[in-house]
């Protein structure tokens, strides 16, 4: 089935949405309603959430919304229920990285990040961290793996904290700097500013 404009109020899409949602993820992988369409919701690279331009100003609706995000094969991300698959526009990511913390220190530290949508996810192999760089700029976007496919970009301070924890190691005879998490070497970019090959 195409997708359609669907023209659902926001307020109706949060009311079924909160029947879903209440207690913890709902099993939105295992969906796969016949109605599909669209809905005039953007997700900013500010973590921001727009609906028909304007700014969703109640956390607990965007924090509602968040729990039924879904990337799919396709690419696109969508709020998701069991009678409807609503595709939504993001800018760069689903979910916004607004604090990290740690446990423990040295190599025995794991690194975790929160989303502004309470999301908690450790740095680890189920959890990667990518920092592609624009050939272009040179501007950095560090991505972390949270759930299913969603990723979160970090806040431009939450990266500068991680930054500055990180240690310079040599990897197949390239300087890299990354950080240890849950057991791991987690490469943040290379010493000499260059994309990573």
């Amino acid at each position: 089935m195409s997708p359609d404009k669907n023209h659902l109020r926001i307020d109706q899409l949060a009311e079924t949405l909160d029947a879903e949602a209440r207690k913890s993820y709902p099993p939105v992988h295992l969906w796969d309603p016949a109605n599909v369409g669209e809905i005039d919701i953007r997700i900013a690279a500010d973590g921001t959430w727009y609906h028909e331009g304007d700014p969703i100003l109640r956390p607990a609706l965007v924090r509602l919304f968040s729990t039924v995000l879904r990337k799919d094969d396709d690419g696109r991300h969508y709020l998701v229920t069991p009678a409807e698959r609503l595709a939504i526009e993001v800018d760069v990511a689903p979910l916004y990285v607004s604090e990290m913390y740690r446990e423990g220190e040295g190599d025995d530290q794991t690194l975790f990040f929160r989303t502004h949508t309470g999301d908690v996810a450790p740095l680890d192999e189920a959890h990667p961290l990518r920092v592609p760089v624009d050939p272009g700029t040179g501007e950095p976007t560090p991505l972390v793996l949270v759930r299913d496919r969603l990723e979160g970009l970090l806040a431009r301070s939450v990266f500068y904290d991680l930054v500055d924890i990180a240690e310079e190691r040599e990897i197949d005879g390239v300087a890299v700097q990354g950080v240890m998490s849950a057991g791991r070497f987690h490469v943040i970019g290379r010493s000499d500013g260059r994309p990573l090959d």
